[in-house]
C-alpha cells in the first residue's frame, strides 16, 4: 500500500505513542519526516522508510 504524504496530513501508525495516540500530523516531508503526536503534541523526527513501513491509514489535509 503506497501513500502520497504531504505536510498537514494525519498518518495513523501501527504502534501507539506512550500517551496512547496512534495519529500523527506530518510537519515536514523529505528523507526524514517530522511528526507531531495528536495526543500530547510531542514532536519526533523519523526516517521516511520507517513511516512508510508502519503507516496504517492516511487522512489528507483539508485544503
Amino acid at each position: 500500500m503506497s501513500y502520497t504524504f504531504a505536510v498537514g496530513d494525519i498518518v495513523t501508525l501501527k504502534k501507539p505513542h506512550p500517551c496512547g495516540s496512534k495519529d500523527w500530523e506530518i510537519l515536514r516531508v523529505g528523507a526524514d519526516f517530522r511528526l507531531k503526536c495528536q495526543g500530547c503534541g510531542h514532536q519526533i523526527m523519523v526516517s521516511r522508510k520507517l513511516v512508510e513501513k508502519n503507516a496504517r491509514d492516511l487522512k489528507k489535509a483539508e485544503q
